[in-house]
C-alpha cells in the first residue's frame, strides 16, 4: 500500500471520527429565518416605543410586556424552524437527530445562555436594563463558542463577533438596540447564508 493510500485512510478514519463526535446538521436556512424572525421582531418593537412610549422603553406597562412577548416570539419561532430544518436535513442525510453528539451541543449551548438568561432577568428586576441588549449578545456569543466543539466549528466566529458587539452595546448602551439588530439579525442572515452554501447545497 502506498503512502498516498495510507494517507487517504488516515483521511477517512479523521472524517469518520469528526462526524462522530460532532452534530453536524444544523441548517444554515434556519439561521436566515432567525435573523429575519429578529428583524422583524426590532422593526415591532421600534414602532410600539417610538410611537406609544415617546422613545423610552420602562419596565411597567403594557409597552413593556409586549416587547417581552415580541422576543419570546422571536426566540420560539427561530427554536421551532431550527428544530425542524435541521430535524430535516438530519434524515435526509441519513443521521441521528438524538445521539450523544446532539446532547452534548444542546448541553454546552443551553449552560450560558440559561445562565444568561437568568441574570438578566435578575438585573431587570432591579431595574437595571439599560445593557439589556448587550447582555444578551455576549451570553449568546458565550453559547455559540461553548456548543462549537461539538458541532460546526464555523459557528463560533459568528459567537466571537456576537460577543464583541455585545462589548460594544455595553461600552455604549445608547447604541444597544441596533448593534441587537446587528447581532441578531444582520449576522444570522449573512451566517446563515454562508453556511447554507458552504454546508447545506452540497
Amino acid at each position: 500500500m502506498s503512502d498516498k493510500d495510507y494517507l487517504k485512510d488516515i483521511s477517512e478514519i479523521k472524517n469518520l471520527m469528526n462526524k462522530s463526535s460532532r452534530f453536524i446538521s444544523l441548517s444554515g436556512l434556519s439561521g436566515i429565518l432567525a435573523g429575519v424572525y429578529a428583524l422583524i421582531g426590532a422593526a415591532v418593537t421600534y414602532y410600539l416605543v417610538n410611537s406609544y412610549s415617546y422613545g423610552v422603553l420602562t419596565l411597567d406597562g403594557w409597552i413593556f410586556r409586549t416587547v417581552m412577548f415580541v422576543l419570546f416570539l422571536v426566540a420560539f419561532f427561530s427554536a421551532v424552524t431550527g428544530i425542524f430544518l435541521t430535524t430535516r436535513k438530519a434524515k435526509k442525510n441519513g443521521e441521528k437527530i438524538w445521539d450523544t453528539s446532539s446532547r452534548r451541543l444542546i448541553f454546552n449551548f443551553l449552560i450560558p445562555l440559561v445562565a444568561g438568561g437568568l441574570y438578566i432577568l435578575i438585573i431587570l428586576a432591579q431595574g437595571k436594563y439599560g445593557q439589556t441588549g448587550g447582555l444578551m449578545l455576549i451570553f449568546y456569543g458565550l453559547a455559540l463558542v461553548s456548543a462549537s466543539k461539538y458541532s460546526i466549528g464555523d459557528i463560533k466566529y459568528l459567537g466571537f463577533i456576537e460577543i464583541i458587539l455585545g462589548l460594544i452595546a455595553t461600552l455604549y448602551p445608547g447604541y444597544g438596540f441596533y448593534l441587537w439588530i446587528i447581532g441578531f439579525g444582520v449576522m444570522h442572515i449573512i451566517y446563515g447564508s454562508i453556511m447554507h452554501f458552504k454546508y447545506d447545497t452540497k
